[in-house]
């Protein structure tokens, strides 16, 4: 398992990059291409804000934040990697890559380029990127982690505690 969080770290920023490069020199800005009808549009768009453009044009604390919370993730790989535990690894790695991701956007464009749009009808999710995608994934990925060594730890306990009181009976 050695590594295996960064090889997948890796792959996120690699395709988060090659579909925006593909973004930019193809589509011009503001512009459309239709996928599933009005379901799945891709959109090119520039974001300065963080998911859902919350914190709008706030680029300088994205670009002290984010090293920082690369590093958290990093140190906490580190930790973890003897585990082989590899849902919590993957999760973590698509974390790290997607926050790299929209880091490099930042660094090179001083915004992130978006381009997901999915519509519900009249209601519109907010335009993403694949950066985005590899995020949310793998915080679902480390959350689900965390329930089920969460209830792994839970039976282990009462398993224990119940072999505990079948000491205690067979001895009186």
């Amino acid at each position: 398992m050695k590594g295996y969080s960064y090889w997948v770290a890796f792959a996120a920023i690699l395709i988060d990059q090659l579909a925006k490069l593909v973004i930019i020199n193809k589509l011009e800005l503001f512009e459309q291409i239709k996928v599933i009808g009005n379901f799945f549009v891709i959109t090119s768009i520039r974001n300065t804000g963080a998911a859902f453009s919350m914190l709008e044009g706030k680029q300088t604390f994205f670009l002290i934040i984010t090293p920082l919370v690369a590093a958290g993730i990093i140190w906490y790989i580190h930790q973890q990697r003897k585990s082989g535990n590899v849902r919590l690894l993957t999760g973590l790695g698509l974390v790290l890559g997607g926050a790299l991701g929209n880091f490099i956007d930042r660094m090179m464009y001083g915004h992130v380029v978006d381009f997901l749009s999915f519509n519900f009808g009249s209601y519109s999710f907010a335009i993403f990127n694949l950066a985005d995608t590899a995020i949310t994934i793998g915080v679902a990925l480390i959350i689900l982690d965390t329930l089920i060594e969460d209830r792994r730890a839970k039976a282990a306990a009462r398993e224990e505690q119940s072999g505990s009181k079948e000491i205690l009976h067979t001895e009186d």
